[in-house]
């Protein structure tokens, strides 16, 4: 007898293109269906509440009476909960951000029961390549989806073991028609087997053993009352098969008997039977762009900061941060982040990373304040604190601000040794934005905010302190004009259309026409990019830009504007008429000893249907790229050969070579390479006759949620044909990326630390004798200069640093984006009481490390992410 395990479940998008409001009206009704028929039919064994537990939070807020009810079903396996917060992208959402959902999630189910163990995406947008060891930290043995996956993985069946490159595997159930075929069954003898005829067949060609899977459950399904009639009628259709209510666990118990499936490596975003939509990575880039840079700011700059403020005896605002998580998580769902939804629900979810970055924004400040009002006072009352939040000495070229009354003053350390500094920039500031009383009591006398730039060294998970001490006067030295930027290794000049021509001096190379801008129609949707037919291409090589060059002894600055002549809208395109345009500012930045060219490009875009990339050539004929992905690195085809092949096999999306990043993508070969380092958008393909040409995108603009019948995506439209003008990104679109050239191939050159050192810049803060706020004083002193641990090898990468949600002490996770076996060694600079490891889940592994003296020795595999845990 064959068993089919009907598996009721709902899936529950949050938001689409309808609102979380109106999605949460129908969660109260459904829940209150779903609990009372659990509560009320023994023969009704379970219900699979979406795997996340963010349905919990909407449902408590309106109904918190209803948690004993919940729980006590939970706590009996009847209603299954967890293991995410949200049903996570897997593609444009960072490492941390997929482990905090888990973290998150499983906090949330503790006070309920125990959570599903299993990886369950179903409608995720392709499967990221370290998925399997991200599962594997939280004790998962089991995967579950529906997209990206064919043949050419390596088999035709439906399950198989997910290795990632760390060795860590899971078992895997695809869903190969999706989460829901098994959506409101029909009593109707006929419609049911027209129905289940189709999808049987599917079911049984893809399974390895006598059991098969039929989830019983869609979008904001309510729980369907007359199952068992309908399963008596599936029982007459096909006698020779055994119908029944279950859970995805009995299945995959059943699958583990099977001792010869294949092990498959690597990432799925093959678009052959369901839609990856592999150029949804760039549609609605500002909220794409807000995602990255609030990531960024949580786990390099705002967590490592309150853990060196941790371990110097203030608190550890775990609740605020979690708050922080929480509302970005809500974003970071396929439907959320993709942005395939309608203009309100972009609005929604703007607003939640507008306040998500106001959260990071404020708490950052207030524990950079926390510890400047914790030194002496004695030497002097004001002060600046550099901030480095990365695990080794820096010698940085510093920004920063002094806000004062002094007329002139200088810097010095706390041995009294000056510190030179050069004046680039002044700015009278009115005393009541400073400190209102200060007014109120008829002080009227303005600050001065002066910009100043300094070279120094700054201790490696810690900071410096500098004292501003008045004087008689100073030398107020700015900026001079020249006609090209000279660093310790470049050479740079702008070309009169606004590219850039670069030349590196360690591997005597020129890279001309650098930040090309390409623009092209785009007849395609929030999903996917599409071209359009007999199009053509506009590039930047033609205009006349304005353009000004500077540079002191610390930083070099290029300032590039021009305007874009493009056509208005898909209707102009056809016609090949040029009305409209686009206006574009390019900041450069560079530190004069270091290797990135930071690039800030503000856009005013008035124009529709259409799509901006940024070019970076390379002169690098290469057969692939590197990129990264969570806690590592990918290597991905130029060219995806299922290109040649895709119309022939029917796919439902053209595999076009649009990728994902996160944090950098590189062309090299072993002599050099050139890299894009991003802290804005995050998709790329490699261009040009010769794949040697990086192309970043920097926005779509479309005006549909979803369209028929595109070239890349033939067919039914994705989602719903719904207009959404405000996705065809009309005004200022900012964005920032970093380009470099290096010495050694991609992965040689490390350039995943290099990245994340674009990533943490030293961050300041001045501390005067006025605050708007006021605080009451700690009962103790910190010293001017700090550091809480040094990392002593020089590849792997610390991904964060934090409190730990279960035990009292400091979580490090790091990993190794190399391509070899690494060791890596931390000496701590407080005693250690205890140093465990830990899993992802902050779980103490068996043993004990053992520490020689205050350092730390471990192994860390290729691609692998490892956690310790210490106390101070």
């Amino acid at each position: 007898m064959e068993n089919v395990h009907i598996v009721p479940h709902m899936h529950w998008d949050r938001e689409w293109y309808f609102t979380t409001e109106e999605s949460r009206i129908l969660l109260v009704n459904n829940m209150e269906e779903i609990i009372e028929t659990l509560e009320n039919n023994e023969d009704y064994p379970s219900y699979v509440l979406d795997g996340q537990t963010a349905i919990l939070e909407d449902y408590f807020a309106v109904k918190p009476e209803y948690k004993e009810r919940v729980k006590k079903l939970v706590k009996a396996g009847r209603l299954i909960i967890g293991p995410w917060y949200t049903q996570t992208d897997e593609m444009v959402v960072g490492g941390e951000s997929i482990v905090r959902n888990l973290l998150y999630g499983f906090k949330d189910c503790e006070e309920f029961g125990a959570p599903m163990k299993i990886g369950y995406l179903p409608d995720s947008f392709g499967q990221s390549a370290q998925l399997p060891q991200i599962l594997k930290g939280f004790d998962i043995n089991y995967a579950m989806f529906w997209r990206g996956v064919s043949e050419r993985h390596g088999t035709d069946k439906t399950e198989f073991y997910w290795e990632s490159d760390n060795n860590e595997k899971v078992l895997v159930q695809i869903l190969p028609l999706g989460y829901a075929i098994g959506k409101y069954l029909p009593e109707d003898e006929d419609l049911l087997k027209e129905r289940m005829d189709k999808y049987l067949k599917v079911l049984d060609n893809g399974a390895t053993t006598k059991n098969i899977l039929l989830p019983h459950g869609h979008d904001q399904m309510p729980i369907q009352k007359n199952i068992f009639y309908v399963i008596e009628k599936l029982k007459k259709l096909y006698p020779k098969r055994n119908f029944f209510l279950s859970s995805y666990e009995n299945v995959f118990k059943e699958i583990e008997k099977q001792f010869d499936l294949p092990t498959l490596k690597g990432e799925f975003l093959d678009g052959k039977y369901m839609r990856v939509h592999r150029s949804i990575y760039s549609s609605r880039a500002d909220i794409k762009s807000a995602n990255t840079r609030i990531e960024n700011k949580i786990t390099n700059i705002l967590e490592p900061l309150a853990s060196i403020a941790y371990s110097s005896g203030f608190e550890y605002h775990s609740g605020l941060i979690e708050l922080i998580w929480k509302e970005i998580m809500k974003n970071h769902a396929h439907d959320s982040i993709g942005c395939c939804c309608s203009d309100k629900v972009h609005i929604e979810i703007m607003a939640r990373f507008i306040n998500a970055e106001e959260k990071v924004n404020q708490l950052i400040l207030f524990y950079m304040r926390k510890i400047a009002d914790a030194m002496p006072s004695d030497i002097a009352l004001d002060k600046i604190v550099a901030y480095n939040l990365l695990p080794y000495e820096r010698g940085e070229m510093i920004e920063t601000e002094v806000i004062t009354r002094m007329k002139s003053f200088k810097l010095t350390d706390e041995n009294g040794v000056d510190i030179p500094f050069e004046i680039v920039g002044k700015e009278i500031i009115d005393p009541g934005l400073i400190d209102r009383q200060i007014v109120h009591y008829g002080n009227y006398d303005p600050f001065t905010k002066f910009t100043i730039n300094l070279k120094d060294k700054i201790p490696s998970m810690g900071y410096k302190t500098y004292l501003i001490i008045e004087t008689m006067n100073m030398d107020e030295t700015t900026y001079k004009d020249v006609e090209k930027i000279e660093t310790e290794i470049y050479t740079l000049t702008v070309n009169d259309n606004g590219t850039l021509k670069i030349y590196d001096k360690r591997i005597d190379k020129v890279f001309d026409n650098v930040l090309m801008l390409e623009d092209g129609a785009d007849d395609g949707d929030e999903y996917d990019f599409s071209p359009l037919r007999n199009d053509f291409i506009i590039k930047s090589d033609n205009v006349k830009a304005q353009y000004s060059l500077k540079q002191n002894k610390y930083f070099a600055r290029a300032n590039i504007s021009y305007k874009l002549d493009v056509p208005k809208d898909l209707g102009s395109r056809k016609e090949k008429v040029i009305d409209s345009f686009i206006e574009v500012n390019i900041t450069l930045n560079i530190p004069l000893n270091k290797q990135i060219i930071d690039v800030k490009i503000d856009i005013n875009n008035m124009a529709k249907d259409h799509r901006v990339r940024a070019l970076v050539p390379t002169a690098i004929q290469s057969s692939f790229s590197i990129s990264d992905n969570q806690f590592g690195s990918i290597k991905r085809p130029v060219f995806d050969t299922a290109m040649e092949v895709w119309e022939k096999e029917d796919w439902d999306e053209r595999p076009d070579s649009i990728y994902p990043m996160l944090s950098y993508v590189g062309l090299s070969d072993e002599n050099y390479g050139v890299a894009v380092l991003t802290n804005s958008i995050r998709e790329y393909e490699i261009v040009g006759e010769n794949y040697d040409i990086i192309a970043i995108t920097l926005f779509r603009s479309v005006g549909f949620l979803g369209k028929e019948e595109m070239i890349r995506r033939p067919g039914r439209p994705s989602g719903i044909k719904l207009e959404t003008p405000d996705s065809q990104m009309i005004g200022l679109i900012k964005l920032e990326f970093g380009i470099m050239t290096h010495v050694q191939s991609t992965l040689k050159a490390n350039i995943a630390k290099v990245a994340k050192e674009y990533l943490t810049p030293i961050y300041t803060y001045n501390k005067m004798p006025y605050n708007a706020m006021k605080l009451n004083p700690v009962d103790f002193e910190v010293p001017y200069r700090y550091s809480l641990f040094t990392q002593k090898d020089k590849k792997t990468v610390i991904s964060t640093v934090k409190k730990s949600e279960k035990i009292e002490g400091i979580v490090t996770r790091f990993f190794n984006a190399t391509e070899d076996n690494q060791n890596v060694v931390f000496a701590f600079n407080k005693d250690l009481k205890e140093i465990y490891e830990t899993n992802l889940n902050e779980e103490i592994k068996e043993s004990v490390i053992i520490v020689k003296g205050k350092e730390v020795e471990l192994s860390i595999r290729k691609n692998e992410v490892k956690s310790i845990l210490f106390k101070v």
